[in-house]
């Protein structure tokens, strides 16, 4: 759909029905296909994405890592976009997202979020800085080439860090692009999970 490139959105989702639908929508404006992964929601998530226009892969509650791997794998296009369901992400900087890959100067592209709210991800941030020089490790919006996305493993317990990390040990040329957010009422859990992804990180700064 745009310079003549296929692109696919992936949208990992968990009990997103009440926000899912227009989303799906509003991405089907820039993209050939939507695909959502419902990693076993208990809601009508499925129902719902399928009905505004999504290809929908139901998988059992494997967590947000597998979802993602999953929608690269289910993906068509040949550069695929992942985005948040609950419309947290604006769809309108999905073109600049893309650009830097379209225009033969990146491989992977972070949308940069303007502010990372916890702690704990700046930390992961501080750390992966070290290796690949970018400011949001952690960003659910991001651009890549599909043949990129499929290499990856992306082992940890969440993508902070590791998802930056291993693309550039693949030598992958990464950029970022600032992005908007929609304020999405939703609660927040602690994220626990941080910590032992400290360990992944490290892991790969010491390769």
């Amino acid at each position: 759909m745009l310079n003549n490139s296929s692109l696919s959105v992936i949208m990992p989702a968990y009990n997103e029905a009440a926000r899912i639908g227009p989303v799906v929508r509003s991405a089907l404006g820039y993209a050939d296909e939507v695909v959502v992964v419902d990693d076993g929601s208990a809601d009508e998530t499925a129902a719902v994405a399928r009905a505004s226009g999504a290809r929908v892969i139901r998988q059992d509650n494997a967590g947000y890592i597998a979802a993602v791997k999953r929608g690269f794998r289910e993906a068509t296009g040949e550069v695929v976009v992942t985005m948040d369901a609950d419309g947290e992400h604006c769809v309108e900087d999905i073109p600049r997202l893309v650009k830097p890959i379209l225009d033969g100067e990146a491989d992977l592209v972070l949308g940069r979020r303007p502010e990372i709210a916890r702690l704990s991800e700046r930390f992961l941030n501080w750390l992966t800085h070290f290796r690949v020089k970018v400011h949001d490790s952690g960003t659910g919006f991001r651009a890549l080439r599909r043949e990129l996305a499929l290499k990856l493993e992306l082992k940890g317990r969440c993508i902070c860090g590791v998802s930056v990390l291993e693309p550039a040990a693949l030598g992958a040329r990464i950029a970022e692009v600032p992005i908007e957010l929609t304020q999405v009422e939703k609660p927040r859990r602690i994220a626990w999970f941080h910590l032992p992804q400290v360990w992944y990180v490290v892991k790969w700064l010491r390769m």
